[in-house]
C-alpha cells in the first residue's frame, strides 16, 4: 500500500514556524523615528503597550486618591462615633433634657424679674439710699456713673462714700443683698477713723445695679453687632 508523508511533520498544513518567523521579522530594523511606517504587528503591539500603561497610570492615580479619602474617613470615624454616642444619649434622655430646659428657662425668667426696667431705676437708687440711712450711715457721696450697655442688659455703677460704724456697714451690705433687685458691691475700702470722730469709719465702694434692655434697645444692640460683624469680614 502506498503512503504519503509530509517532510515537516505537520499533517494539518499549518506552518506555525513560518508564521513566527514572519512575525519576528516585522520587528527587525524598525525606525523609532517613523512609527507610522511600521508594519501592522509592531503598531498593534505598541498600541497595546501604551494602552496598558495609560490604564495602569490611571488606575494607580484613582486608587491613590481613593486611599487618601479612605484614610481621611478612618480618621473621622472616632469623632463621628463620639458624636453619635452623644446624640444617642441625648435622644434617650430627651424627655429629661426638655424638663431641665424648662427649669432653666423658669430660673432665667426669675432672674430677669430681679432686673429693673429703665423706669424703675430711680426707685432702685432710692432703695439703696434708704438702706444706708436706715442703718444710720451718712452719705458723703452718692454718684451714679455712665450706663454701660451690654448685649442683653445694662449696668449702672454708683460710686458711694459713707461714714458710720463698722457693724452698720455690714448690716448695710446685707440689706443691699436682700433688695428685690440685683445690686452688687465692689471695691470696698474702709478708712480708719479721724482723731476727732470717735468710732466712725469711712467706707468707699462701687455699687453696681443691672437692668434689662427694652425691645428697642435690644434691636439697636443686635443692629450694632451685625454691623460690627459685617465690618470684620471686609478685607
Amino acid at each position: 500500500m502506498a503512503t504519503s508523508s509530509n517532510p515537516t511533520g505537520n499533517t494539518t498544513g499549518f506552518d506555525v514556524s513560518g508564521l513566527l518567523d514572519q512575525a519576528v521579522s516585522q520587528f527587525r530594523g524598525l525606525n523609532t523615528r517613523e512609527p507610522g511606517q511600521w508594519p501592522w504587528l509592531p503598531k498593534a503591539a505598541l498600541f497595546l503597550v501604551v494602552a496598558l500603561f495609560v490604564v495602569a497610570v490611571g488606575w494607580f492615580a484613582l486608587l491613590s486618591s481613593t486611599l487618601d479619602e479612605l484614610e481621611a474617613e478612618r480618621q473621622r470615624e472616632p469623632t463621628l462615633k463620639s458624636e453619635f454616642e452623644n446624640k444617642l444619649g441625648q435622644a434617650v434622655n430627651l424627655a429629661e433634657l426638655r424638663k431641665q430646659k424648662l427649669q432653666v428657662q423658669e430660673y432665667v425668667t426669675q432672674l430677669e424679674k430681679q432686673l429693673p426696667g429703665k423706669a424703675e431705676m430711680d426707685a432702685l437708687l432710692s432703695d439703696i439710699n434708704q438702706a444706708g440711712l436706715g442703718r444710720g450711715l451718712l452719705f458723703e457721696l452718692f454718684r451714679p456713673g455712665q450706663v454701660e450697655v451690654k448685649d442683653y442688659y445694662a449696668e449702672l455703677p454708683i460710686t458711694l462714700r459713707v461714714s458710720g460704724r463698722y457693724h452698720d456697714f455690714g448690716a448695710f451690705a446685707a440689706d443691699v443683698a436682700n433688695l428685690s433687685r440685683i445690686v452688687t458691691l465692689h471695691n470696698l475700702a474702709l478708712a480708719p477713723p479721724a482723731r476727732d470722730a470717735s468710732g466712725a469709719l469711712s467706707m468707699e465702694a462701687v455699687a453696681r445695679t443691672y437692668r434689662y434692655l427694652d425691645a428697642t434697645e435690644v434691636a439697636e444692640q443686635q443692629k450694632k453687632a451685625a454691623a460690627a460683624k459685617a465690618g470684620a469680614k471686609k478685607p
